[in-house]
């Protein structure tokens, strides 16, 4: 009596092991949607960017171009940022912004700052020549608008947008910005001017 009870219990303990397992398993992975969603990731997206243009792979990063100059301004005292790009991945570097920032003393370094963490991954000195031969250390320090508030002022000119690129010049006596803007479908470009007013194209 014992032995058949113990038996019974066995196989019924069994059975319910067995049901559990047959309704536990399949949840997640072979619910209805899931499927699809789990591609929709950041190493999903990251890895797609080598067939995009490069304004349709900035807008999926994680990290702004603002935030990522505020990192590099960072790094030292007083320092500006002048020039920033959007690179994508390859064999050595992450995909990043490269942003040049500029010192009192007229030292220039360019800072990689990781789009997806906006983690500080490289820093190394340029040659100033490229933009000293028609702005001055000075042009900068003296600049009523700085480059992260002509981002926001280029963002807000395209109607939303994302800022992916920007480099100064010289406007008269001062400095201007050109910032492009990656939109759904395009990009545009945007001239800031030192008054923080919108240029509009001669």
């Amino acid at each position: 009596m014992l032995t058949r009870f113990l038996a019974t219990a066995g196989a019924l303990a069994l059975t319910t092991g067995l049901a559990l397992a047959q309704t536990t398993a399949p949840t997640a992975p072979t619910a209805p949607g899931t499927a699809p969603a789990a591609p929709v990731t950041a190493p999903a997206a990251t890895g797609d960017m080598k067939d995009m243009k490069e304004f349709q792979a900035a807008k999926l990063t994680k990290i702004s171009l603002a935030q990522a100059i505020t990192t590099a301004e960072q790094q030292g005292e007083k320092g500006r940022a002048i020039d920033a790009d959007f690179e994508k991945a390859d064999g050595k570097n992450p995909i990043h912004w490269a942003i040049k920032v500029v010192y009192p003393d007229g030292k220039l370094v360019e800072y990689g700052i990781n789009a997806d963490t906006g983690e500080l991954y490289k820093s190394e000195n340029q040659p100033i020549e490229r933009y000293f031969t028609r702005l001055k250390v000075a042009d900068f320090n003296n600049a009523k608008v700085s480059l992260k508030d002509a981002l926001a002022i280029a963002e807000k000119q395209a109607g939303g947008g994302k800022a992916y690129e920007a480099e100064v010049e010289r406007e008269g006596s001062a400095v201007a910005y050109e910032i492009k803007v990656a939109l759904a479908d395009k990009e545009q470009e945007v001239k800031v001017g030192p008054d923080g007013q919108v240029m509009k194209d001669k």
